[in-house]
């Protein structure tokens, strides 16, 4: 019995010893076939481009960060586990090893989101350049590259991720349970898990904003569905019942996470084109299935806006959309749960108690219309129930506040009609389109990643204007631009995913504190206060670039979201 279970145990070493020379011998390939990314392609393809014969920014867009990558590989993990296996005899383990190192594998989030505009460079250029062509070709013919492309090469960091994860998952299960490396392999484990996730998170938001963008322009650039918040549930064609008839007319459908989108074909030599006919939000949407002895496959999709009779190609077809509308409005209802909930205990004490009052200059633009102020024809005036800074219109009405002794006093519409109880005030604009700008400063202050004044500018020849500014928790890969913390609308949005960062350096036209943001032709200027201000921005957007969340720079009190404004604009 105990010759059987010393031949079990040195199986066991055995295996976890071939899985630990497995993890290097890849390692050792892996950090070949970087040098040669790095060190011979972008090397090369560097030193002519500062020749001229191409821009040096094709090469930095294509290659990324695979410097830093190689770098990291080679003088740092590999090293480490080349000494670790000459020493296997007295030190038989490896999770201490990774899960030391393994964080700083998130730094593939950033060239894995950037492969595919990679690919596409890479196949312009060799198309457009005989000089840049030549260099590939030459290289690529050498033995090292072993009769493979360059793209073949470059979509190795891309698996190299989940090749570790593979041989961990591996390597614990043959990892005894009172084993002192196992606590050290789960935490690896762990950690490279997550840097996996992280990389496929930046590539699927990448993916969105991509799809998204196709979807504009079939559409005509005429919908505002840009926006990293916006996801695509579902397209397709489908049939439309007529309803003064029994014919049949071919539409398409996108659905997305928080509306439907149904559309017309309309012809086009370039592709599919489309134009809207009705937008349909999922707030209040129902879906039903329906019979028709003339058309089968048919069901109903009833939402505020309009009711559509729809007919799809197959009974699979028609199942498929039934729980593609069911499963996108659960979510959205889930969603706006506890922020209904939150918004009732609001009207309960509407007018019982006296409310904080925004303060005149901490809004541009009436907080109900959002028309913007002037001293003239659109002066300031303050609702007495909620506090809000609202115009002449939108304060043309007079309610019975219980904290001031049932006295009548000025309040905007939405108040009037809940303090009197005559109507719901939100049922008359709910309907209503609501763009991707109209969302309050303070609701995303409070909850910010950070969020503060800059000046900004997207034009070097005029003078830049201080806006408030603000990264959401909710949406950390977007930039919200406000003409003042109070404000209940955006001026505009910068989605930050793909952008360079430019820490722009002193000059008589820049400041110290300047920095840019640039992608393609769009360009957009900032300057900070102060260089502490602007170091906190940086850390802030480099991360959100590149698909990683950022870290919160500015003190949370989420029961007191105009507090939190307050106090953030103290501390920016």
């Amino acid at each position: 019995m105990e010759k059987d279970e010393d031949k079990q145990e040195q199986i066991k070493e055995l295996k976890l010893y071939k899985i630990a020379s497995e993890l290097l011998q890849t390692e050792r390939a892996y950090v070949t076939r970087l040098h040669l990314l790095d060190q011979v392609f972008c090397a090369r393809l560097t030193e002519e481009a500062g020749k001229g014969m191409f821009p040096v920014e094709v090469v930095k867009g294509i290659f990324s960060n695979v410097g830093s990558i190689y770098t990291f590989h080679s003088q740092f993990l590999l090293p480490d586990l080349e000494t670790r296996m000459s020493q296997w005899a007295s030190t038989p383990r490896i999770g201490d090893i990774l899960a030391q190192l393994a964080p700083f594998l998130r730094m593939y989030a950033e060239y894995v989101k950037n492969f595919d505009s990679a690919m596409d460079l890479l196949k312009q250029w060799t198309e457009r350049s005989v000089q840049f062509n030549t260099i590939i070709q030459d290289i690529q013919s050498q033995e090292v590259c072993g009769n493979l492309t360059l793209q073949h090469h470059m979509l190795e960091p891309v698996q190299r991720v989940p090749r570790y994860e593979m041989l961990l998952k591996d390597y614990l299960k043959k990892l005894p349970e009172d084993d002192p490396d196992r606590s050290q392999a789960k935490k690896s484990l762990n950690i490279i898990s997550m840097a996996a996730t992280h990389s496929n998170m930046a590539i699927r938001k990448m993916e969105n904003l991509k799809k998204l963008m196709e979807i504009y322009e079939m559409l005509g650039g005429e919908e505002d569905i840009v926006n990293p918040s916006n996801e695509l549930i579902k397209e397709g064609q489908i049939l439309k019942l007529a309803a003064r008839n029994t014919s049949s007319m071919e539409r398409y459908l996108f659905l997305f996470n928080n509306m439907l989108l149904y559309c017309v074909p309309k012809f086009s030599l370039v592709g599919q084109r489309f134009t809207v006919r009705t937008r349909v939000g999922v707030e209040g949407m129902k879906v039903l299935e329906t019979s028709n002895e003339d058309y089968p496959h048919t069901f109903q999709v009833s939402g505020k806006e309009r009711t559509l009779e729809l007919q799809a190609s197959s009974e699979q077809d028609k199942e498929d959309w039934i729980k593609a509308f069911q499963e996108t409005i659960e979510i959205f209802q889930q969603k706006n749960e506890t922020f209904k909930s939150a918004s009732k205990e609001v009207k309960e004490e509407l007018g019982k108690r006296a409310p904080r009052w925004i303060r005149d200059n901490e809004v541009t633009m009436c907080m109900k219309c959002k028309e913007p102020f002037n001293p003239l024809t659109r002066r300031r005036h303050h609702c007495r129930a909620c506090g809000y800074v609202v115009c002449y219109k939108c304060s043309d009405y007079k309610a019975s506040l219980r904290y001031d002794g049932n006295k009548l006093n000025k309040v905007c519409k939405d108040c009037y009609f809940i303090v009197t109880g005559r109507a719901d005030a939100e049922e008359p604009v709910s309907g209503k389109k609501r763009g991707i700008l109209e969302i309050e400063a303070a609701q995303v202050s409070g909850n910010s990643f950070l969020c503060g004044f800059l000046q900004y500018s997207t034009d070097r020849t005029k003078p830049c204007q201080r806006v408030w500014c603000v990264i959401p928790q909710h949406d950390a890969l977007v930039l919200y631009l406000y003409g003042a913390p109070q404000d209940v609308k955006a001026q505009c949005t910068i989605p930050l995913l793909g952008y360079q960062v430019e820490d722009v350096q002193r000059s008589v036209d820049h400041p110290p504190t300047s920095f840019r943001l640039c992608q393609s032709k769009s360009v957009h200027c900032f300057i900070a206060d102060t260089e502490e201000v602007k170091l906190r921005w940086l850390k802030v957007i480099h991360k959100a670039v590149i698909g990683e969340m950022p870290e919160c720079q500015t003190p949370q009190h989420p029961s007191n979201q105009s507090e939190c404004c307050r106090n953030n604009v103290g501390n920016i």
